[in-house]
């Protein structure tokens, strides 16, 4: 298969593509530079989605004429690379919208457009729901991050409405050792100085980097999936249970806290999402017949350690 990749430098972007590459399929990497040859046999094509820009026929067939198959749209500005400050925030936001929307109308007006089109999501999009199990059924939120998350996904419908197969892939939080949100906790735990985060009763959903690159290449691959999809392991834990892993798993002490007020003064109103609480479970990806390598939130870490 042919399948272009934005967001192909981040941590799940890197890690689809390497393991696409194993497998012997063709990558497009979306960039916003000079397109230049890759040493791992992959190719880039330009793309500038502030301006709505991007090389249509570069993407549409390659070097031998292979048309594009599929596109996996993970770009975006980072939700917790920054303090959310009202600039960060709009970053955030428009990032979003302008490259899905670019990929999205991109896509749809190609001549052989592909068969999918899986975008990125978040858990987010449930907004804060306190100890409740949620699956794919449940409404979306009002707070900031939900709200970005519906235009988010709603920014898909041109690729839709041409008839492209359409998943959303709600990811919760990724647990690697080198990148993301979780990737900021091991240092800490590592010098002994991790511990729980305001009151540690916020629920989690965490997926490992394994899964969650297992779970995007199951949404390419079968057919039949549409629409949204939680991307978290089946048993969502709280940030006490977290702690108590990390300190086990890492064998250092866990007496730090870090209280909800610290947070918020550090964080801004980033702090939201840290002691906010997610219970997400994948649903439809289970009844679909995915299947988790890393179901608990030990082995997550195992598998980043």
């Amino acid at each position: 298969m042919r399948i272009a990749v934005t967001g192909s430098t981040g941590l799940i972007g890197s890690a689809l593509v390497r393991s696409l590459l194993a497998d012997g399929h063709q990558v497009v990497r979306l960039v916003r530079r000079p397109p230049a040859p890759r040493p791992d046999g992959s190719t880039e094509v330009r793309w500038n989605p502030g301006l709505r820009e991007i090389d249509r026929a570069a993407l549409a067939k390659g070097t031998d004429g292979a048309p594009l198959d599929a596109v996996v749209h993970l770009a975006g500005a980072g939700i917790a690379d920054h303090r959310w400050t009202a600039a960060y925030k709009r970053q955030i936001h428009e990032s979003r919208l302008l490259g899905t929307g670019t990929i999205a109308e991109a896509v749809a007006g190609l001549e052989q457009p592909p068969k999918v089109l899986v975008s990125g999501s978040a858990v987010g999009y449930y907004g804060q729901t306190g100890d409740q199990v949620i699956d794919e059924t449940a409404p979306a939120g009002g707070d900031y991050l939900a709200r970005v998350c519906v235009e988010w996904e709603q920014a898909t419908a041109p690729a839709e409405a041409a008839g492209i197969r359409v998943a959303h892939a709600r990811t919760g939080l990724v647990v690697a050792g080198d990148g993301g949100a979780w990737g900021k906790l091991f240092p800490l735990f590592r010098f002994g100085l991790g511990g729980r985060l305001g009151n540690g009763r916020q629920y989690w959903s965490f997926i490992s980097l394994h899964d969650e690159v297992a779970a995007l290449r199951f949404l390419v691959d079968t057919d039949s999936l549409s629409g949204p999809f939680n991307l978290s392991a089946p048993a969502p834990v709280t940030n006490r249970e977290v702690t108590e892993a990390m300190g086990r798993l890492m064998h250092r002490p866990t007496l730090a806290a870090v209280p909800e007020f610290a947070l918020k003064l550090v964080l801004g109103e980033m702090a939201v999402e840290v002691v906010g609480s997610h219970r997400t479970v994948p649903a439809r990806l289970l009844d679909a017949g995915f299947r988790f390598q890393h179901p608990t939130v030990d082995q997550a870490i195992e598998a980043a350690l």
